[in-house]
């Protein structure tokens, strides 16, 4: 019964929720939650780190949904 602030949510995290498929999951969620500070420690083969670029887009996409600091 709250669809305003749904719509405010999901408008609010669109752009990180689609950053989240800018490469092959799940490596761009770890990748965040790592950004976070939460423990989901380090890829496995045949996953492999994101690049610098895309990175930093994520660490971008997170600053301004308010989940860094």
């Amino acid at each position: 019964g709250r669809q305003d602030q749904a719509l405010a949510a999901a408008k609010r995290y669109l752009a990180l929720m689609n950053g989240l498929f800018m490469e092959v999951n799940p490596i761009p969620v770890k990748t965040a939650l790592n950004l976070m500070g939460k423990d989901a420690g380090p890829f496995r083969l045949p996953l492999c780190e994101m690049s610098e670029g895309n990175t930093a887009r994520l660490r971008s996409l997170l600053e301004k949904a308010g989940l860094l600091g």
